[in-house]
């Protein structure tokens, strides 16, 4: 039973040992069989958290535009912190985040209306740099990027 367990959740996504583990304790699992389990999955490399790590952190940064503090924090949830966590948001380069950045604040910027006087360009620099704090970017980064933008766009 909790092989299946385990081969069913690893067949709709990967998955790291600690979300397997905790799938397993729900489903009432002892913790010996499920450490059995879940060490003879890891020696097969059917879990490997450190794969799963680096595919989580290129997956999130692509698809959410997410900073590496938000990525780090997900990871910490998913049971991947230390080193494991580290050697995968080592793929994400300061360069990298700012790019995301920038282009996320321009897509939005482009939706949202011309800003006819200094209150209407300042509610739009409040909620630029909200939705990048949100996505985990460091708030001076966030202004900066936002002003650089909305200054290219005028």
């Amino acid at each position: 039973m909790a092989r299946a367990i385990v081969l069913r959740q690893l067949s709709m996504a990967p998955r790291s040992r600690h979300q397997l583990h905790t799938k397993l304790r729900e489903r009432g699992v002892s913790e010996e069989v499920a450490a059995g389990i879940l060490d003879r999955y890891e020696e097969v490399q059917l879990i490997d958290d450190a794969e799963f790590a680096r595919m989580y952190v290129r997956s999130r940064a692509q698809t959410r535009s997410l900073a590496r503090s938000a990525i780090k924090r997900e990871l910490a949830e998913k049971g991947i912190t230390g080193e494991l966590a580290e050697d995968a948001l080592l793929q994400r380069t300061d360069e990298d985040e700012r790019s995301a950045a920038e282009d996320l604040v321009r897509r939005k910027a482009r939706a949202l209306a011309d800003p006819g006087d200094r209150a209407s360009r300042d509610k739009q620099v409040r909620r630029l740099v909200a939705m990048l704090g949100r996505k985990g970017y460091a708030p001076s980064l966030a202004f900066s990027i936002v002003k650089d933008v909305l200054d290219q766009q005028e």
